[in-house]
């Protein structure tokens, strides 16, 4: 399952999803594997958001089993399935049935080839998968980016504008409080804090902004659509609620974010670069100083909810209190 969605380019909030089902069956879900399987999956779907296409022409082009097909040296092909044949036998069957033919044939009279919407797998998008995750003093149990969705640098360093809420973070966006350059840091909007709704309003908003559009990053302890562009860091662990270091950035602190070591880290105490033990020390007093704020939620579902929310890690599901 995360080797096809490594290929297709897939939501981080797979990364919400798939641990969550894991647990149910009673699988070990290791961040460590998943980051294995996206580096040797080639992104390979060239559909929006993060590609050029339509995605209702990736059916055109023979959907998921051509994507499956195209990567079948990296899929358990002796899997049995709800047909009562393997995922190898599925996949044999439906080529040789002329399915594929059918639907190339209207894509081709769009002016299109199939090869343009799921690339070959010798021409792919990226020869590594949607997802990376990171780790590091601003997220010591992980954090997940869509990197399939960055363009250009990928390590940025900015000083933070922490916000407590989504609501605030949008209003300093739209009365021009937020420049180019800007860590946005939005935070007690994970499991247990609001039960982590998607930053959909603020992701949006910079996404409509040129000027901001890739200019700016976002780190979050709650969720965003897979729509979402530019560097943007969710499911920070531990979330603000729960006493994570999310919790005590302050503002100018100096964030950054690198793609390619897989970190996420405080590299400066308001606007001044620190060493990692400096920060350390500082957190730490700031830690002292911290009080949990009131509940989001005095009753209700959600208040269940928040009360015994794991973290997004583990795919935010309820455990025993």
């Amino acid at each position: 399952a995360y080797t096809v969605h490594a290929a297709v380019g897939g939501s981080t909030n797979f990364l919400l999803h798939f641990p969550a089902i894991t647990r149910e069956v009673g699988i070990a879900f290791e961040h460590e594997t998943m980051q294995r399987i996206s580096d040797r999956t080639p992104w390979m779907l060239d559909v929006r958001p993060a590609g050029k296409h339509p995605a209702n022409l990736f059916w055109h082009a023979g959907g998921v089993p051509a994507v499956m097909d195209r990567i079948r040296d990296l899929l358990h092909l002796d899997c049995l399935t709800v047909t009562g044949r393997t995922l190898g036998e599925n996949l044999d069957a439906l080529r040789a049935s002329g399915w594929y033919e059918e639907r190339h044939d209207k894509l081709r009279r769009m002016g299109i080839e199939p090869d343009d919407v799921i690339r070959p797998r010798q021409q792919p998008l990226s020869p590594v998968g949607s997802l990376v995750l990171l780790s590091g003093n601003l997220a010591p149990e992980g954090a997940v980016c869509k990197r399939v969705g960055v363009r250009g640098a990928t390590r940025r360093v900015g000083p933070a504008r922490p916000f407590d809420s989504q609501e605030a973070a949008l209003a300093a966006l739209t009365e021009g409080r937020i420049v180019p350059g800007d860590v946005i840091v939005i935070r007690y909007e994970g499991p247990r804090g609001s039960g982590m709704p998607e930053q959909y309003y603020v992701t949006s908003t910079i996404a409509a902004m040129d000027e901001l559009n890739e200019h700016c990053v976002l780190v979050t302890d709650g969720r965003f659509s897979g729509a979402s562009h530019g560097p943007c860091v969710g499911h920070v662990a531990p979330e603000a609620a729960a006493g994570g270091p999310i919790a005590l950035v302050e503002e100018g602190d100096l964030v950054a974010v690198d793609l390619e070591r897989r970190s996420l880290e405080i590299v400066g105490l308001h606007g001044v670069e620190a060493s990692p033990a400096e920060v350390e020390v500082a957190l730490r007093e700031r830690r002292a100083r911290w009080t949990p704020p009131p509940r989001a939620y005095s009753g209700g579902l959600l208040s269940l909810y928040t009360a015994t929310a794991s973290s997004a890690t583990l795919g935010g599901v309820m455990v025993a209190p």
